[in-house]
């Protein structure tokens, strides 16, 4: 079952208070990872994670530098109880800067910092209010595709497909007004859901771009190298080995969508059928699901699951 191991590492919305209590009590490991972040974010972000509120950690600049902390505080307790190495990595819009640095691409503090900013440089890119998200359920990839077109010319905002997260499951980002014409366009078009996201800023969309042009310059000194585990990204699901393209990729990936159904099967055609979730919640072994049942998903996220994933890697 373990030959073919990936692991997929969890983007915003996997958050929550309290994540990962109960693996910290009995293993080091955790605070001292999230102590690396702490000291680099210069405020204590375990203490926020257990006792801040929620709407403290759904800020985009704080929820990016804390998702990334919590999983590669779980790869480490991985590799720490013997867990074995995954032939492939993935991750969703800002798990795949976890995936890099599980990969050996970077270091894990260079990649806090470059987090932090990068979550607020997309939440400063648009104004509060001018942008918005959705989820789009039960329609074809090709129909939103259509919707959001029609919406553009009715509204003459910026509306696009943005998530390519399971089949029937797709989130648009734009403009207020463009999301807002093209939701009630997807429902006349018999979508089962058309739901606003509870975000302000539209990720993934070209009004994206003015965050990844100021995030440039810290990307370019970061030191990368050569992933010692293949890595998938999400601009175009293939992997990449040149340090020079990973960065113009990770800029990139700001403003383009995240083409996670394209990573799941890529990852499949590469002999993946086991997959790890690296993270808090269980998310995107959801997506699994929907993707292609025949998938095998395990989390991580609290001392059962992790210990009955270990478990099941040993069989």
């Amino acid at each position: 079952m373990t030959s073919e191991l990936a692991f997929i590492f969890p983007g915003q919305g996997s958050q929550k208070i309290g994540m990962l209590n109960d693996l910290a009590e009995d293993n080091k490991i955790i605070a001292e990872t999230f102590d690396v972040a702490s000291n680099v974010l210069g405020y204590d972000l375990w203490e926020l994670a257990q006792s801040g509120t929620q709407e403290q950690i759904n800020l985009t600049e704080t929820t990016q530098p804390l998702l990334l902390t919590a999983s590669i505080a779980l790869w480490k307790l991985w590799k720490e109880k013997g867990g074995i190495d995954p032939s492939h990595l993935a991750g969703h819009s800002l798990g795949e800067w976890s995936a890099l640095v599980c990969a050996d691409v970077l270091e894990f503090s260079d990649a806090v910092e470059i987090v932090k900013q990068r979550g607020a440089l997309m939440q400063s890119a648009v104004p509060v209010g001018k942008g918005a998200m959705a989820a789009i359920i039960g329609l074809e990839d090709d129909d939103i595709l259509h919707v959001c077109q029609d919406a553009q010319k009715m509204s003459e905002g910026e509306v696009s497909a943005v998530n390519f997260n399971a089949p029937g499951q797709v989130v648009i980002a734009g403009s207020f007004n463009a999301v807002g014409c093209a939701v009630e366009l997807c429902k006349s078009a018999g979508a089962k859901r058309a739901l606003p996201l509870p975000v302000s800023a539209p990720f993934h969309t070209m009004m994206m771009k003015p965050a990844a042009d100021g995030l440039r310059d810290q990307v370019e000194r970061t030191k990368f190298s050569p992933p010692k585990i293949p890595v998938i990204h999400n601009v175009h699901a293939k992997q990449e080995m040149d340090t020079e393209t990973i960065k113009s990729l990770m800029l990139e990936q700001i403003y383009s969508p995240v083409l996670w159904v394209r990573c799941i099967s890529e990852l499949c055609d590469l002999g993946a059928q086991t997959f790890v979730e690296c993270g808090p919640g269980k998310v995107l072994g959801g997506l699994n699901k929907r993707i292609n049942r025949s998938l095998i998903s395990f989390p991580l996220d609290n001392s059962a699951n992790f210990e009955s994933t270990i478990s099941a890697m040993q069989e």
